[in-house]
């Protein structure tokens, strides 16, 4: 457990459980659960790598799936979140989800996630934030999406063979970021 002074909103942080009200500035480990990390996706289509991501969350964000997954299928429909360069940030805000969701995807084989250059996805990034924490929401996409424009890095997560490899790449750049 991590506490932070009354300077910085003070309040005990856990992996994963981020309050709502937060608009610390935050490392992406600070929200994402190495148990959040999908080492091997096995899904050929967007609803089910989305089904996938969404999954290990269950639990820890207390929301069904078909919900979780029907925000992440309506956000899309707005425009793909398929970055381009092999990278997806699927991701949405949720009425009655008390922290910030974070979880992590790899598809060794790559999925058509509709990105804008065309080319398969292999690295998801997933977030979901309650629906009134949009500042978080857009600081931690931001994060995100700096991190991902890294091509050493993007390498990196595609070589690593599992979850703690993964976790361990992850670390290393958001330290350094």
């Amino acid at each position: 457990l991590r506490t932070y002074s009354a300077q910085q909103l003070k309040w005990n942080a856990v992996p994963g459980v981020i309050p709502c009200d937060c608009e610390l500035i935050m490392r992406i480990l600070e929200a994402l659960n190495k148990n959040a990390i999908v080492d091997d996706l096995q899904a050929r289509d967007k609803k089910g790598i989305l089904e996938e991501l969404v999954s290990p969350l269950v639990e820890t964000t207390g929301i069904d799936q078909a919900t979780l997954v029907n925000v992440l299928v309506e956000r899309e429909r707005l425009g793909s979140t398929g970055i381009g360069g092999g990278v997806g940030i699927p991701h949405g805000k949720l009425t009655g989800l008390q922290s910030i969701a974070l979880g992590f995807g790899l598809s060794r084989s790559g999925v058509d996630f509709e990105s804008m250059d065309g080319k398969p996805t292999h690295i998801f990034f997933l977030l979901l934030t309650p629906d009134n924490s949009t500042g978080l929401h857009l600081k931690l996409l931001a994060r995100i999406s700096r991190l991902l424009k890294k091509d050493p890095f993007n390498e990196k997560l595609l070589q690593a063979l599992d979850r703690d490899e993964i976790y361990h790449a992850i670390s290393e750049e958001d330290e350094d970021f």
